[in-house]
């Protein structure tokens, strides 16, 4: 079963259940499957569907920020349960010290040597590690292991 046929299974099985909150998040994930779907005009592999579920999981993450800056409690709940639903669809999650040893790996790999090669090193990281970390972390880990080689 992939992805999104578990996605589908999940949203019948919640809306028997009465679950209008997860209801809710699976369907706005299904309907931002159905649109890359529609753009790409065929079936999305699972590395896809874990893209757009990594984008609505930083969207989250990103919206919680700005609403604990704001003291908006209430949305940050609402937000938290939400990243919590989405997470469970993702990959889990890379402990920080295996990614700083696969970051080691990608600079050896890319032969990077300074700050100005971080492009170089995202761009062969990101597809190792795709959804099982945030990009934010991971970029200041980059950038750590960067700054300290030199």
């Amino acid at each position: 079963m992939n992805l999104k046929e578990k996605l589908t299974a999940d949203l019948k099985d919640n809306m028997k259940q009465g679950n209008k909150i997860r209801v809710s998040v699976i369907r706005l994930l299904l309907s931002s499957i159905k649109n890359k779907e529609i753009d790409k005009m065929g079936d999305l592999s699972d590395e896809d569907l874990i893209t757009i579920l990594s984008q609505a999981a930083k969207i989250r993450r990103e919206a919680i920020e700005g609403f604990e800056k704001g003291n908006r409690d209430d949305l940050v709940q609402k937000e938290k349960e939400e990243l919590e639903i989405i997470t469970a669809y993702l990959p889990e999650q890379i402990s920080e010290e295996r990614l700083r040893e696969i970051v080691k790996e990608v600079i050896l790999e890319v032969s990077a040597t300074s700050a100005r090669d971080i492009g170089k090193v995202m761009k062969a990281l990101m597809p190792k590690i795709r959804g099982q970390a945030d990009g934010k972390v991971v970029n200041k880990i980059v950038q750590q292991a960067l700054e300290n080689q030199q």
